[in-house]
């Protein structure tokens, strides 16, 4: 039985009576009531958030009937491999001991969201189609430099194609497309609502279709316009097109914002991508990364996966109830700032520092530091001094014992992933949460508890132990015995980049010293030699 108090206690176990392996009473939120029975449809599956999604689904909504994952082949590995993949992840052992016969639930459907009719074959569409009752369109290319071709192929057509099927489907109660909070970037105040794109997602999919590469590439910056790069640009076209083709449908948009590690459930700091500002915690765990362009005081719109999952699966409920009400589909910015409280770039950078600092990892190849400024060519001068310069340091010395340059190459990747966030590291936006906030005052108590995401209170100090502990074991693979060898390896390179730096220091100063010194004294020679000649001239 779920937790009657009016005190929200987030994710309580769901009690309920067992015999003979049949469930005989349960006590259902409503949310649990709207999942009972259902035949979920989920594009994304193996994912970031589509794993939390499906493990959240099975464990808090026990009574939902089916899972269809769509899932395409990928580096040799059939579906059915890759499936097999995915619940080895440490985030389903939870769920395999409460409910062991999970795996029953699942159908995997093999298909392509970059392809027409999502590469499905008649059978598996016939499927879908006659028993899916809610859709999660969950997939898309997330990386900010993809090419132009692909990010339209997966991100806009493949959103054209989901709701094509959805039109068809006998049994839908609810689609939620899932969006980004900064598709609409190039606007300071972002509301929840559809904007209107820069250009149709029909008219860009057949100029991508009919141009080749080579010059689609050389035209995209112009395409792009004042959008960033080509994932929030297709995202704002997707959400378009979604309203086009979504008409008359029960469905709805999610925005969340960056989409970082668990905070509570099913476990703390689970994480298994490197993506937006993770991979800048990493580099600089990693010792790589020294210097960030960003402006400390402006926000960081961080919300982790399993509160955005929470918030996700209400948000299938609230279109469910809701249907029909709006002209257009629903919109839900899911983001970290509250009236309360939000967190900046700095408290972000100072919280990682803190903690990685005590919690260093083994393969770090230098001490953990971080100089940030928001100037971009103060930036840059750094990026030379504290990046390029022992790169080059470095290959040296590998080309003269023999073995291939390589830091100089890792930096490159490095300062081209810098360059595609720095733009979200510079800014701040305003968002209207006001559909979001209703959600959460609408939900039962109940519901609160097994699917809390409200941000109001959140602790962001306890939040970021536990992501830079979960940085530590999910991504660096470090065992926590290894923490105390660790710290005194850190604590030695710490000493040697002061003296380093101290030395550096000094070096400056010294040339500066001699800079003064010889122009004094170039000024003293040349007015001695003005005097004489003057004097010389007079006599």
């Amino acid at each position: 039985m779920c937790n009657n108090s009016s005190t929200i206690t987030p994710y309580p176990s769901i009690k309920m009576t067992i015999i003979a392996d049949d469930i005989t009473s349960v006590q259902r939120t409503p949310i649990q009531e709207f999942y009972a029975d259902q035949k979920v449809f989920i594009t994304g599956g193996t994912g970031f958030l589509g794993k939390i999604l499906i493990e959240k689904l099975l464990r808090s909504c026990p009574e939902l009937s089916t899972i269809y994952l769509l899932i395409r082949t990928k580096k040799g590995k059939d579906v059915h491999n890759r499936l097999d993949d995915v619940f080895k992840d440490p985030i389903f052992d939870r769920l395999k001991s409460e409910q062991p016969k999970y795996r029953h639930k699942i159908v995997v459907v093999s298909g392509d969201c970059s392809l027409p009719n999502l590469g499905l074959y008649n059978d598996d569409r016939d499927l879908l189609i006659r028993e899916a009752s809610i859709v999660f369109h969950v997939a898309a290319t997330v990386r900010f430099d993809e090419q132009l071709k692909y990010a339209v192929a997966i991100n806009v057509n493949g959103t054209k194609e989901v709701l094509d099927m959805c039109r068809s489907m006998y049994n839908l109660k609810s689609v939620v497309y899932v969006s980004t909070a900064y598709s609409n970037c190039n606007r300071s105040i972002i509301e929840e609502k559809i904007y209107s794109p820069p250009i149709s997602g029909d008219t860009l999919g057949k100029l991508t279709e009919g141009m080749d590469e080579a010059k689609l590439n050389k035209i995209t910056p112009t395409l792009l316009g004042d959008y960033p790069n080509t994932y929030v640009f297709t995202k704002a076209i997707a959400e378009s097109t979604a309203k086009e083709y979504g008409k008359d449908l029960p469905l709805g948009i999610f925005r969340p914002a960056m989409v970082i590690s668990t905070a509570h459930e099913p476990i703390e700091g689970w994480i298994d991508n490197v993506f937006g500002p993770t991979g800048g915690i990493v580099g600089a765990g990693a010792g790589l990364i020294r210097t960030f362009n960003v402006d400390s005081e402006c926000t960081a719109e961080l919300v982790p996966v399993d509160m955005t999952v929470n918030a996700l699966v209400a948000t299938a409920w609230d279109i469910a109830m809701n249907k029909n009400i709006t002209t257009e589909p629903p919109t839900y910015n899911y983001v970290a700032t509250t009236k309360k409280k939000n967190i900046t770039w700095g408290e972000y950078n100072n919280f990682a520092l803190k903690y990685g600092t005590l919690r260093p990892s083994t393969r770090s190849i230098w001490c953990y530091v971080n100089y940030s400024t928001k100037y971009v060519m103060l930036y840059n001068v750094l990026t030379v001094l504290l990046h390029l310069l022992p790169a080059l340091l470095l290959d040296t010395g590998l080309v003269l014992t023999g073995q291939s340059p390589k830091m100089l190459k890792i930096y490159k990747k490095i300062h081209k992933f810098a360059s595609c966030t720095s733009y979200f590291a510079r800014r701040s936006w305003k968002f209207q949460t006001d559909n979001t906030q209703a959600l959460w005052d609408k939900l039962a108590t109940e519901d609160k508890n097994n699917f809390f995401f409200s941000m109001e209170d959140f602790d962001w100090d306890s939040y970021m132990n536990k992501y830079i502990t979960g940085l530590r074991k999910y991504i660096f693979k470090d065992d926590p015995s290894s923490i105390p060898a660790a710290r005194k390896r850190m604590a030695v390179m710490k000493v040697f980049h002061n003296i380093i730096v101290y030395s550096f220091l000094a070096f400056v100063i010294w040339i500066c010293y001699k800079l003064v010194w010889l122009g004094l004294s170039l000024g003293h020679t040349a007015g001695t030699t003005y005097v004489n000649e003057n004097i010389a001239a007079f006599r």
